[in-house]
């Protein structure tokens, strides 16, 4: 799990219970059973229930008595796969281990769903489920990036939701990218940049240069610093805590971070084994170089969520391992201890008051302020 995000044992609360799909990796249920059973034993106190195909779960499940009895099988023959269309899924996806999991949320039974599946579906599916938060026009896919400082993690939004947004848009990004790193990183009072080709007034398109003005006049409604346009290296930076962009430019920088960081292990793993010299240095500084990659291991800030529903959607990898599925639903337990998606709707309601919202799940006191403490004073 990200540093930013590590989450302490919920003991003695059996009320937060988290939908997964188990049909929807790359790897199959194999991954996300194990995965399960990672977040469950860190979350003693957190139930599930399970979709897919029983005959497939039920003998995973037996391998682990001790957290079997907290998760709930439900049997679901159908797989929405990669190559399926949101539009198809839409008319014909009932059934689905990803429908169930979603229906799960609407109907009261989870507080959150997770699944490793198709992105473009998950979004069709929960949007025709859950529907739209009021008042949200277009929901966002928010995702979390590493920063120099130990601990902080950045939110960026949106990931690919849909490739386009207005300027109302980003003004409700950048009001639902706050919220989250309220309630889920204990922010206090959030810094929010509007990511651009460059910092100064005169550049970018005239929609941003729209957004630009409408975030600066409502960043206190939003209960937020605005801090301008930012550029591309601020998005791994200390500047801001919440990045706001359209889905299109957002993938691109997502996939484009990923494969830097994916080169970069590959070429240190080359420089540390290419000659005696440097295997004896590695090994000399194999602690250090671990807690590098645990930093930087996207695995472990896996989970992009869906804001802007009347419901709380934590889309995972569709190739993540135990680790990272781990690290979506432990995540979703988080947010859905937060009550989350019904703090972000108060928030979109009525921009008054900053203190809507604020009241932050123990993060250890990581990210802008004690544990637990939030932008509320009254909380």
């Amino acid at each position: 799990m990200a540093e930013g995000l590590q989450i302490q044992p919920v003991s003695g609360d059996a009320s937060i219970v988290i939908s997964v799909d188990a049909m929807g990796g790359d790897r199959g249920p194999a991954a996300v059973v194990a995965g399960l059973v990672d977040s469950a034993r860190a979350m003693p106190g957190i139930r599930f229930l399970l979709h897919g195909d029983e005959t497939q779960l039920t003998p995973l499940l037996a391998r682990h008595p001790d957290i079997a009895p907290r998760v709930a099988l439900r049997h679901a023959e159908r797989v929405v796969s990669m190559e399926d269309k949101p539009s198809q899924v839409m008319r014909h996806g009932q059934g689905t281990s990803m429908w169930t999991a979603i229906d799960s949320v609407r109907e009261g039974e989870a507080g959150a769903a997770v699944s490793c599946g198709n992105t473009g579906a998950l979004m069709a599916v929960s949007m025709l489920r859950l529907r739209k938060t009021p008042g949200v026009n277009r929901p966002a896919i928010a995702t979390l990036f590493p920063t120099p400082t130990p601990g902080k993690m950045n939110v960026m939004l949106d990931m690919g939701a849909d490739v386009k947004a207005d300027p109302g848009d980003l003004l409700q990004f950048a009001f639902m990218g706050a919220s989250y790193a309220r309630n889920g990183l204990a922010v206090a009072r959030p810094r929010v940049g509007l990511l651009n080709v460059g910092t100064e007034e005169h550049k970018g398109r005239p929609e941003l240069h729209e957004a630009h003005a409408l975030l600066g006049e409502r960043a206190e409604a939003g209960g937020f610093d605005y801090v301008g346009f930012i550029e591309g290296t601020d998005i791994l930076s200390d500047r801001v805590d919440v990045i706001v962009t359209d889905g299109f430019t957002g993938n691109v920088a997502l996939k484009a971070i990923e494969g830097t960081a994916k080169l970069v292990g590959e070429l240190l793993r080359q420089s540390l084994t290419s000659t005696l010299a440097a295997k004896i240095g590695a090994l000399i500084s194999g602690g250090a170089l671990r807690r590098l990659q645990r930093r930087i291991d996207p695995r472990r800030v896996n989970g992009g969520v869906f804001l802007g529903l009347n419901g709380t959607v934590v889309k995972s990898h569709g190739s993540a391992d135990e680790t990272g599925v781990s690290a979506a639903i432990r995540l979703a337990a988080q947010l859905a201890g937060a009550r989350f998606h019904e703090r972000l709707a108060a928030r979109v309601a009525s921009a008054g008051g900053a203190g809507q919202d604020g009241g932050a799940v123990d993060t250890g006191g990581r990210n802008g302020g004690p544990a637990g403490q939030g932008s509320d004073p009254t909380q």
